[in-house]
């Protein structure tokens, strides 16, 4: 079982802030974390618990954590090797699932080679595990020849999706819990991802890369990913139904948005997006209808908000931001009250 997390030292287990002007639709804005690079933040299903990833001084990279609502509790969960991402715990509160390259990778991602332009490392030295949520039981779920992560799991519990390569192109897979029966559900040149399951288990959100223009921009695109390596800067938000039918944009909006989900009354979708930002380096939260209209900006921080999850009853956000950060680029966990 792996030690438990020790907290930052004189750290609180959260500190309450005021709103940024112009954020209407939050209330009681709490960080939960304080230091190191923290984000991607999840809620099981009961809201009472939280899964998060997170770079810490003795780990060699990103690793999976859990904590309590209020954020007492913050345990380690993955091994402390290699590097992770994507956790979500399983709609039945038994098991927590995530990817890691602790196997095939111990010592950590290396840096992304910046000097051709901004990229993502699509890694494929990712494998799909799953262990209890005090991280015992360390099972491998899927082990493909390339990336696997990005996995939500829907919450009627009868299938999880995810985001793989091993196939030559970045596309979305749904399959069991246990990983099998796979199902590819996007098929289209160009990166597909991120994606997120509805509360009732029948829609899913994604990212897609813009379309691209001309065969020049495709084979750009697929030379970068031999490299496994994707451009993030032209991302576009569409959903689909849970078998990967009726694929349709909702946004068209510029710049790269990403991270969406779905608020429980199954009409509107949070998002992160820089589209705003000329300089294409703020991120804020944005909601937009599911059809598409009613775009309007929720976050007003000069620096990142991503990563947003509503609970299963619609009163709590929980995101990921920059705001009161102890340096420059730190990244922390908060949660708020949600106002319509």
């Amino acid at each position: 079982m792996p030690l438990q997390a020790q907290p930052m030292k004189n750290c609180p287990n959260n500190k309450a802030w005021e709103s940024e002007a112009g954020e209407t639709h939050l209330r009681n804005i709490k960080q939960l974390t304080f230091g190191g690079q923290n984000a991607e933040a999840y809620f099981d299903l009961t809201g009472k618990k939280i899964t998060y990833q997170s770079r810490q001084p003795g780990y060699p990279d990103e690793q999976i954590f859990t904590m309590n609502v209020d954020g007492s509790g913050k345990k380690l969960i993955s091994t402390g090797k290699g590097r992770t991402t994507c956790s979500y715990v399983s709609p039945d509160g038994k098991w927590l699932y995530f990817s890691s390259t602790h196997a095939t990778q111990p010592e950590g991602q290396p840096p992304v080679d910046m000097s051709k332009g901004y990229a993502w490392m699509v890694n494929p030295n990712f494998r799909l595990y799953r262990s209890r949520l005090d991280g015992s039981q360390l099972q491998t779920v899927l082990s493909k020849p390339g990336y696997v992560a990005e996995t939500t799991i829907a919450p009627n519990g009868k299938f999880m999706t995810w985001t793989g390569n091993f196939e030559g192109d970045v596309d979305i897979y749904r399959s069991d819990l246990d990983g099998k029966n796979i199902k590819r559900l996007t098929n289209e040149v160009g990166y597909d991802g991120g994606p997120f399951v509805s509360y009732d288990s029948k829609v899913i959100v994604y990212r897609r890369s813009a379309p691209f223009a001309n065969q020049d921009e495709v084979k750009a695109y697929q030379d970068l990913l031999k490299q496994n390596l994707v451009r993030p800067n032209k991302m576009d938000l569409w959903v689909m139904d849970a078998n990967g039918n009726y694929k349709r944009p909702i946004t068209n909006l510029g710049g790269a948005s990403f991270a969406p989900f779905l608020h429980p009354n199954g009409k509107t979708i949070i998002f992160s997006s820089n589209h705003h930002d000329p300089r294409g380096r703020e991120f804020d939260l944005f909601v937009i209808n599911k059809d598409g209209t009613g775009l309007r900006q929720i976050t007003f921080s000069p620096e990142f908000d991503g990563f947003p999850m509503f609970s299963r009853d619609g009163k709590k956000l929980i995101f990921a931001s920059n705001r009161h950060g102890s340096v420059e680029g730190e990244t922390n966990i908060f949660i708020a009250d949600w106002k319509d």
